[in-house]
């Protein structure tokens, strides 16, 4: 099964109050989830790994096999290329993590969008940001 995936993370200052959003639409088009969700203190680096891990877990325990990411985040997208370097010790565990989880599916495809193409996953996570509490 194969899957889309567009997720975002937005953090209130850097770092502060961060939330997460992403939808997964499933091969007929429709939304299969819609999350928005506080992640804590974070920096908005941070958000963005964490929504991308978190809507992999998820697409995995919907049986997909394919998946289809798209971010705003052109750090994400370029790190995961291996494009840019991840530099940043807070990074790269949630760098490896993801590869971990990458691995787990037959075909991996991350596209950098402008935000206007990941406007509903931005408003995901800003709604969560301004309800996140101190983890």
């Amino acid at each position: 099964m194969k899957l889309r995936i567009f997720s975002d993370g937005c953090s209130r200052g850097n770092p502060g109050p961060a939330g997460i959003g992403y939808m997964i639409y499933g091969e007929d088009g429709k939304v299969l989830r819609e999350v928005s969700k506080p992640v804590g203190i974070r920096t908005g680096n941070e958000a963005e790994y964490i929504a991308l891990i978190e809507a992999l877990r998820e697409a995995a325990r919907l049986g997909a096999d394919e998946v289809e990411c798209y971010s705003d985040s052109e750090l994400l997208v370029r790190q995961l290329r291996g494009e840019y370097a991840v530099r940043s010790p807070r990074l790269r565990a949630r760098y490896r993590e993801l590869i971990s989880l990458i691995k787990r599916f037959r075909s991996f495809r991350i596209t950098h969008v402008g935000r206007e193409a990941n406007r509903r996953a931005d408003e995901l996570a800003g709604r969560a940001a301004g309800r996140s509490s101190p983890l």
